[in-house]
């Protein structure tokens, strides 16, 4: 047994030192120290030993036992020092190179512009409102007087999901759902998608931006829709901007107009900007119809209200001078970059 002890010993001392992880140390202790291991299985022999030889036995094996854990802990602290200095060189950092860069992104120019629209409006006391973009048949065409089968419908090429439900055509529907909930005065503007099938061009996609806005309270006149409109256009291209008003038809509202303002490049003199005409068309607007109040929950003989429709795309096409409208869906970073 003194004899396998020594080994043991020997043997301990020769791998311990060779070992250059602390998982292999642990399995080193298992496999000798256990109640399993070497040693273990050793003092299991001391019953065959004289009474005389067994405290000297029992001896040597508690200095072996104390000599392997003994080294085992020493070569344990070893290897730790091994590994954060392996870490610390790994990880170490050379604070004299130069940094990288971080590039900083902005906003898209759609969403420029529109922060810039809800600034003036919020000036003049607008809030704004939002609506699903899947919608009610109602919501979008029959509360807005425009009946199954009225003309109008055929010009927005709907994209209809059921027979009753659609992907919206425009944000008008959130002037219903606000009159629904909401009693005037109400002065509100809601921004946010809309669709339509039409084909990709310069000038159409099948999703694109409108900023509708809605004023009901009483002794509201157009001499309102004109001032708010011309202020609008001032804050957003300048205070030499004017402003014209075109007679025009929308189902939804009575008297209605489409707006024009004075090309911001060429002052009003002509250029191919504006085709020569001086004037730019921006938005569609009017009074709201007795109809769409009523159906909106809302006394028409009491209150009058103005509406407006503008397409973000295209005041934001006039502001940056864009030709094409495509270039703000494509994600091309030379482009967006000069925004």
């Amino acid at each position: 047994m003194k004899e396998q002890l020594e080994a043991m010993r020997r043997t301990a001392e020769e791998q311990i030192k060779n070992f250059n992880l602390r998982s292999e140390l642990e399995a080193f202790r298992v496999s000798f120290l256990g109640k399993k291991g070497e040693l273990t299985a050793i003092l299991k022999q001391m019953g065959k030993l004289s009474a005389e030889e067994r405290p000297a036995m029992g001896q040597l094996a508690n200095e072996v036992r104390a000599y392997i854990e003994n080294q085992l802990t020493e070569k344990s602290e070893e290897l730790k020092k091994k590994e954060l200095r392996d870490r610390l060189q790994k990880e170490k950092l050379d604070v004299t190179m130069p940094g990288e860069r971080r590039e900083l992104g902005h906003k898209h120019p759609l969403s420029i512009v529109l922060d810039e629209v809800k600034d003036i409006f919020f000036g003049m006391g607008f809030d704004v409102a939002t609506g699903p973009e899947i919608e009610w048949d109602y919501y979008n065409f029959e509360a807005l007087n425009i009946p199954k089968g009225h003309p109008a419908r055929d010009t927005q090429d709907t994209f209809y999901i059921t027979e009753n439900m659609l992907l919206r055509t425009q944000t008008s529907p959130v002037q219903m759902r606000v009159m629904e909930k909401q009693k005037p005065p109400i002065r509100i503007i809601a921004p946010g998608r809309v669709y339509r099938s039409d084909a990709v061009d310069a000038t159409h996609s099948p999703l694109f931006h409108q900023i509708e806005g809605l004023v009901i309270d009483e002794g509201i006149t157009m001499g309102d829709l004109k001032g708010n409109l011309e202020t609008f256009a001032k804050r957003l291209y300048g205070e030499e901007t004017k402003i014209r008003l075109r007679p025009h038809h929308f189902p939804f509202t009575e008297p209605s107009c489409e707006i024009d303002v004075s090309c911001f490049r060429c002052g009003g003199k002509g250029c191919p900007m504006c085709k020569g005409e001086g004037w730019v068309e921006i938005l569609g607007a009017g009074m709201v119809h007795p109809k769409v109040l009523q159906n909106g929950g809302i006394d028409p003989e009491k209150y009058s209200g103005y509406a407006f429709g503008i397409g973000l795309e295209r005041i934001v096409m006039f502001r940056f001078e864009i030709d094409d409208m495509r270039l703000l869906y494509e994600n091309d970073l030379r482009f967006l970059s000069q925004f």
